[in-house]
């Protein structure tokens, strides 16, 4: 027994050494998933501009980051709500009719425990038809191919408004095509739709992909209802695509749309939720830098604009140390 007794004493004051010696083991890291779009869009690479800064910091906050191409801010939403994502970028639209459970959400019960986090992007409406397609106007729409995205996507919600607001429906069209939109461009291109319905950051890879492949031009949007729209819609905002910002659409074109939010949902860690709003605005200028769309973004109306859900408590924990609450 003693010679026992001797063994576990030494061995327990190895142990004991040993654990002065080492550093603190890391708490187990957390993983956390961002839904976003598709892949030419600007969802996608804003969730992995997201991931890059959390990431960044993983070996000091434990909180790995992963991104998933989704079929986008309906999807998002209700995955979210489901619990197979942990934080979605979603049209503010959607945001709110998630909360209100109306349009794409009419069917369900109100999503109490939606919860904001910040506002990315504006995303003004891209109608691209086809030079030789004879649409000048929304209404010019009637008998023809359009796409209208695919179910589970903002882009269809858009969709919906756009056309109501000019007094036709997806019925008065020849095709209501549900592309993604990674196949849009190619699909205007090759003639198989004549138009495409979408909303997305300043630039984006789908417009760019078509404009610069056939020749595509973007609908300016002033005779298709916009006034209506913006009256009857206070998620949505007039918005202006610059001329030159595609190949042949030298000049300005009116326009409106939503914002990109980035939401949660309330039962996410007020940690984790902290850690991911401090890894970005704590490296704001880098974010920036990550895409094009995020150039003139400012940090006072990202925790504010297009904001239909309460903020997150992790999120209002950073934002009152930084005195911006």
């Amino acid at each position: 027994m003693l010679k026992l007794s001797v063994l576990a004493t030494a061995v327990l004051s190895v142990s004991i050494g040993l654990s002065a010696a080492l550093p603190a083991q890391a708490e187990e890291p957390k993983f956390i998933t961002i839904g976003t779009g598709g892949v030419t869009g600007v969802y996608y690479p804003t969730g992995g501009a997201i991931c890059r800064l959390v990431n960044k910091g993983r070996k000091d906050h434990g909180v790995r980051c992963s991104v998933e191409s989704t079929g986008g801010s309906v999807y998002n939403t209700r995955t979210i709500r489901g619990g197979e994502l942990d934080f979605g970028v979603v049209q503010s639209d959607v945001q709110s009719a998630a909360i209100d459970a109306t349009r794409a959400f009419k069917d369900d019960e109100p999503y109490a425990d939606l919860r904001a986090v910040f506002s990315v992007h504006s995303e003004p409406l891209h109608v691209m038809v086809r030079a030789d397609a004879g649409i000048n106007s929304v209404a010019d729409m009637k008998g023809k191919r359009v796409n209208i995205g695919n179910p589970g996507s903002g882009q269809r919600v858009l969709a919906d408004v756009l056309l109501d607001a000019a007094g036709i429906t997806s019925d008065d069209l020849s095709l209501a095509a549900e592309l993604k939109s990674s196949e849009q461009a190619a699909a205007l291109c090759d003639g198989k739709i004549e138009a495409a319905i979408w909303a997305a950051g300043l630039p984006n890879g789908s417009t760019m992909e078509a404009t610069s492949t056939c020749a595509v031009k973007i609908l300016d949007l002033t005779t298709s209802g916009t006034d209506k729209v913006l009256k009857a819609n206070p998620a949505y905002a007039a918005a202006t695509i610059p001329g030159g910002l595609y190949s042949g659409n030298d000049d300005d074109i009116a326009s409106w749309g939503p914002k990109a939010t980035f939401v949660t949902d309330a039962n996410t860690s007020d940690e984790v939720v902290y850690v991911l709003v401090k890894s970005i605005f704590d490296n704001f200028a880098a974010f920036k830098k990550l895409h094009p769309a995020f150039k003139s973004l400012k940090e006072e109306n990202m925790i504010k604009d297009g904001l239909s859900a309460p903020l997150h408590p992790g999120a209002i924990k950073y934002y009152k140390e930084r005195g911006w609450l």
